[in-house]
């Protein structure tokens, strides 16, 4: 369903966090550990893992929290991942 977003958190290879949000959270993942595609930042800390996700009904909200992460420190983000 395209109106669903996700936000989620990667842990990456060197333990470093990577956030961001995506429709298809399961071909992100694959995009982020296997293509050119991934983000820059993880390109060099593969493998990542997928820690955390959450579902948002329009891009907007995914955005806006995506952004609230990203905010957080490593330690407020840790808390987040094992609530």
């Amino acid at each position: 369903n395209s109106s669903s977003w996700f936000v989620y958190i990667l842990r990456c290879n060197d333990n470093t966090l990577y956030t961001g949000i995506t429709t298809n959270i399961e071909h992100r993942v694959h995009e982020h550990n296997n293509s050119p595609k991934g983000a820059k930042y993880t390109r060099g800390r593969r493998p990542v893992c997928l820690v955390f996700s959450e579902i948002h009904t329009s891009r907007a909200t995914a955005s806006s929290r995506e952004y609230a992460i990203k905010k957080l420190t490593k330690k407020q983000k840790e808390q987040l991942i094992n609530s």
